[in-house]
């Protein structure tokens, strides 16, 4: 009987047609590239080393900046905010002080015109006598065309004009008169020029009002 089964087949193939085919080696599956070595490793850990050095030194100036930049923002905001919240308190200072220094300049004018009202009248009981230099003073003051002058006078002081001022008054030609409702201290001139206010309430109003303080001469309430 003859056998069926298929028989073994092999068959050569030339060099020829094996284009583009190469025979097996062992390394055919490695790196088709040169061989790695010790050297070409570290070199290559070296430069990921400072690829990764350079990209943090790279963070931390950017960072750095960027903080800085930020603190300055920060300043500037807050400073800005402070400014707009102090700026009325540091008004409403400046008015209050404004007002407490005005305050205190009119308690000082008033404290020094009650003084000085003080000094008068003290000045006018211990020396009288100053009546004749006041009444020499407001004669002066008349015009020298002046005629028919009268120094008026409280009858008190009467006696002391003549003995202090009599040649000034004479020099002049006036006459020397009596009116009980003057206050000691002070006269009244006439003549037919005009009239010459030397009473003492009258002058000591004039400095009063120059301290700004019309504080009358004879508010002996307020004295006390």
């Amino acid at each position: 009987m003859t056998n069926t089964s298929n028989p073994s087949y092999a068959r050569f193939i030339p060099r020829e047609e094996l284009d583009g085919f190469a025979a097996w080696r062992p390394d055919a599956f490695g790196d088709s590239g040169a061989a790695r070595t010790p050297g070409a490793e570290a070199r290559r850990s070296a430069d990921q080393q400072a690829g990764l050095h350079a990209a943090r030194q790279a963070g931390y100036q950017d960072g750095y900046r960027d903080g800085l930049v930020a603190l300055e923002n920060f300043k500037q905001s807050f400073a800005q905010q402070m400014a707009a919240q102090l700026a009325p308190l540091v008004s409403e200072f400046d008015r209050a002080f404004a007002d407490l220094e005005i305050e205190i300049a009119a308690g000082v004018a008033r404290t020094a015109t009650a003084l000085a009202r003080q000094v008068v009248r003290s000045e006018l009981a211990a020396r009288p006598e100053l009546v004749a230099q006041v009444a020499a003073e407001a004669v002066n003051a008349v015009l020298l065309s002046a005629r028919h002058i009268r120094v008026f006078t409280h009858p008190d002081d009467l006696a002391l004009v003549q003995a202090g001022a009599g040649e000034a008054l004479t020099a002049r030609g006036a006459r020397l008169a009596v009116d009980a409702t003057l206050q000691r201290g002070g006269c009244r001139i006439e003549s037919d020029l005009g009239c010459v206010d030397a009473r003492i309430e009258t002058r000591w109003n004039q400095a009063a009002a120059i301290l700004g303080q019309p504080l009358p001469l004879s508010d002996v309430a307020a004295d006390a």
